[in-house]
């Protein structure tokens, strides 16, 4: 049998540096939403030059791991989604929404006041940073567009499904130029596809399929649980799984290891690439 090691990758953060961001406060709220600059140790003139710093740091970790994909660390996010989707025209920044978070609690969120549209790059300025330090191929994650769409106050399409198709296109811009900017991987984040699976079979696929139509690179749609930190007794099994080996995302990223979830849930993804999330952090 012709046997190869499998290739491993970072889902898509790492640990930020204390000297960075304020972890006791960071851990003591659920991930924000709405931009939260509080979180940051480092004053807003120099936060750009440390954010690279501790990207390098992130890079050389992985490198010394002997990661085959490697990731920037999302060392520049307070949290996996609010970065992007506060950077995009047709938010009220100043006048937070509210919405339903998946662990049940009402949360300040973006405020959809507008067209929704990406207005500058959000991640493509800092490729060029992780090219000159790395030469293994790089990932680079955005949030999903039906997850922004459950993480926001829409004040203006009054249609869930066109508030999420029009996420979709200000990701695929962003995708777009990642692309052309030299990464390899682009990935998805979707937890909120497994939180509202009713709402997800309504319109995720056709959102996460605009959000990735015409990509020139690998694309990955990652699910998974929440944070272990905040999530703690976690299911036994995916509400939306399957329905993903229908969308165009070439692989898919699935949470395992901190449900101890059975591999016999990768059958029914059987025209994708799968990632399989294998250390639990708690």
């Amino acid at each position: 049998m012709n046997e190869s090691p499998l290739r491993t990758s970072l889902v898509g953060s790492y640990a930020q540096p204390n000297w960075l961001i304020d972890k006791q406060r960071l851990g003591q709220r659920l991930p924000p939403r709405v931009v939260l600059d509080q979180l940051w140790k480092v004053n807003p003139e120099n936060l750009e030059e440390a954010q690279n710093d501790a990207t390098i740091l992130a890079l050389g970790d992985q490198h010394r791991a002997g990661v085959d994909i490697v990731t920037d660390g999302e060392m520049r996010r307070e949290s996996y989604s609010n970065r992007f989707a506060n950077a995009l025209d047709g938010i009220d920044i100043d006048n937070p929404g509210e919405a339903i978070d998946r662990t049940g609690k009402v949360v300040p969120v973006p405020r959809v006041v507008g067209p929704i549209s990406r207005r500058k790059p959000v991640e493509v300025p800092f490729i060029e940073l992780l090219k000159a330090h790395t030469t293994k191929p790089i990932k680079i994650t955005l949030p999903g567009p039906f997850t922004m769409s459950q993480q926001a106050q829409d004040d203006y399409y009054g249609d869930p499904a066109a508030l999420a198709m029009a996420y979709a296109e200000a990701v695929n811009a962003e995708l777009t130029g990642l692309f052309a900017a030299g990464v390899d991987i682009v990935q998805l984040d979707e937890p909120y596809v497994q939180a509202r699976p009713e709402a997800a079979r309504d319109y995720a696929l056709a959102a996460i399929d605009q959000a990735i139509a015409g990509a020139s690179g690998s694309t990955v749609l990652h699910v998974c649980f929440g944070y272990g930190k905040h999530v703690a007794d976690k299911p036994n099994g995916y509400a939306f799984l399957d329905e993903l080996d229908a969308c165009q995302a070439d692989e898919i990223s699935i949470e395992c290891a901190q449900p101890r979830l059975k591999m016999d849930l990768v059958q029914g993804l059987p025209s994708k690439k799968v990632h399989v999330g294998v250390i639990d952090l708690r």
